[in-house]
């Protein structure tokens, strides 16, 4: 457990380093993306109510698209995208709280204190070994009935369209650390406290996006009893 807890430590610690230094060119690099994503951000936030988490906010790209009612609570590993988040969204119609926190220990939100739980593009740049940490946060924080939205991009089934993907894998490592053979859903679908409600894919089999919902502790009882 030490050494899992130590390696995690190191794992979190990279990624901080990485984002501090890479958030100064983060919009530029990501625009030719950005020109896709801003075209799905408003249908995956337009029925998102309450409180929310959004874990790995990033630089705010999803922040101006939140329903005016919603209290936002933006979380990220690097102060300097936070503070670029700050910015950008200025005039965003959302209440918005920004906190300095990984996703791995979400040490600043309570627990069962959020209805939504949304992230985009956070999971496929953490390591394997921290992505069960990270998931069981999202389920302490969830309320019993509270619901989770998460986007990834993975490999695709194509041989065409993988190839591609391999040519650019290595230069998508190397700026954001990320990686497009994470286990993502794999490690929500052993989670005992979320159900996933619906799989499905935005573009072509790679950009997938995973929704669920936090059950209750006799849901999992009888879950378990399966």
């Amino acid at each position: 457990m030490g050494d899992t807890s130590a390696h995690a430590h190191r794992s979190n610690r990279s990624l901080r380093q990485k984002y501090q230094w890479v958030s100064c060119f983060y919009d530029v690099l990501d625009y030719p993306w950005e020109l896709q994503y801003r075209r799905w951000r408003p249908s995956i936030l337009n029925d998102i109510r309450g409180d929310v988490v959004e874990v790995g906010v990033g630089t705010g790209n999803n922040l101006s698209h939140y329903h005016p009612s919603v209290h936002v609570k933006a979380v990220d590993i690097s102060q300097n995208m936070l503070n670029m988040a700050r910015r950008k969204s200025r005039n965003a119609a959302c209440q918005i709280e920004y906190i300095c926190d990984d996703a791995c220990h979400l040490n600043h939100i309570e627990t069962s204190s959020c209805d939504w739980l949304l992230s985009t593009f956070l999971c496929c740049v953490m390591p394997d070994e921290l992505q069960p940490l990270a998931i069981a946060q999202f389920g302490r924080v969830l309320r019993p009935g509270g619901r989770f939205r998460i986007l990834e991009i993975v490999y695709s089934r194509d041989p065409g369209l993988r190839r591609r993907q391999r040519r650019l894998a290595w230069l998508v490592e190397k700026i954001y650390g990320a990686r497009f053979d994470r286990n993502t859903l794999a490690y929500l679908k052993t989670d005992a406290g979320l159900l996933i409600s619906d799989v499905k894919f935005l573009k072509d089999d790679t950009y997938m996006l995973i929704e669920g919902v936090k059950i209750d502790a006799g849901q999992q009882a009888g879950r378990n009893l399966r």
